[in-house]
């Protein structure tokens, strides 16, 4: 049996497939029953629980083999990081060793690292993780994705609202940070390998797709994916700033933070080593294959 919490974010719903599609046992963990019923109709069998829940986390894991662990939160206050990221990675740490768990898929995020887990809270959580993972005593994968897209999800829906809709497409600072987005089904793809091989424990996988491309060049591609014409603006940092100033405290989750523009002007987010590409030899989707899949 394979614990999975998170699989009914993004990335989760992704994942849960592809490993149901392998025919492997599925148990998700979920916060509200009624946010399960995809997951339920893939086959996967639902607990409910929290992870800042221990005791529904012990309930969870028992019987489990793997746990796939890919909760997170990206924006909130520090102790909101603390609470649910480190804390309840610990607990459910806790819980899987107890229960006798023989694997831990980890999902951190690409830019973590010792260097930068001060800059902003959600690096800083996702290091604490990282480090408590490895300390855990029990076999584990550690998978660092760039930015994921698709199109029921995550950031690309928003730019391609925007590529469509806004007379110009406003693209922060000078745009010449790299990023190299992997298309979901192929993150999937890379848990999937992870939860069975044997021969890829106790390391830590940086995943992008096969192009690493600037701001600028992701823009120009995607309209013209879209077949669009229109212009593009560089807003500068320091309006950028002012504007998620007021953005970030709308409620729901809101797209542009400080916290992001921080990490965004840190540098450029792409892999450092080809390791998983090595090691896993899957087929991932170019850029430009995702974002005509996605339009």
């Amino acid at each position: 049996m394979i614990l999975v919490t998170g699989g009914t974010g993004f990335v989760g719903g992704h994942v849960v497939h592809e490993l149901r599609g392998r025919d492997l046992p599925v148990r998700s963990l979920i916060r509200d029953p009624h946010h399960g019923s995809k997951l339920g109709a893939w086959g996967s069998e639902l607990v409910q629980g929290d992870l800042t829940d221990p005791a529904s986390l012990r309930r969870a894991v028992e019987g489990a083999e793997t746990v796939v662990h890919l909760v997170a939160i990206r924006q909130g206050r520090e102790r909101d990081f603390q609470r649910i990221m480190v804390d309840g990675t610990r607990d459910l740490l806790a819980a899987a060793k107890d229960a006798g768990v023989g694997r831990f898929v980890h999902m951190s995020a690409l830019g973590t690292s010792e260097e930068t887990k001060d800059l902003v809270p959600y690096y800083g959580a996702k290091w604490k993780m990282e480090e408590l993972v490895r300390a855990a005593g029990i076999p584990f994968v550690i998978f660092r994705p760039s930015f994921v897209f698709g199109r029921d999800g995550g950031i690309l829906p928003t730019f391609l609202k925007l590529a469509r809709y806004s007379p110009v497409t406003p693209i922060t600072g000078t745009g010449k940070q790299r990023i190299q987005p992997i298309w979901a089904d192929d993150v999937a793809a890379y848990f999937g390998a992870g939860v069975t091989r044997d021969d890829v424990t106790g390391k830590t996988y940086e995943l992008g797709g096969p192009d690493a491309v600037t701001w600028n060049e992701l823009w120009a591609r995607l309209k013209r994916a879209l077949r669009q014409r229109r212009p593009s603006i560089h807003v500068p940092m320091a309006l950028m700033r002012a504007n998620a100033l007021i953005t970030e405290r709308l409620p729901g989750n809101i797209p542009l933070t400080r916290d992001l523009l921080k990490m965004l002007e840190h540098g450029d987010n792409v892999v450092s080593n080809d390791e998983a590409v090595r090691t896993f030899r899957l087929p991932l989707a170019p850029l430009d294959e995702q974002l005509r899949r996605a339009v």
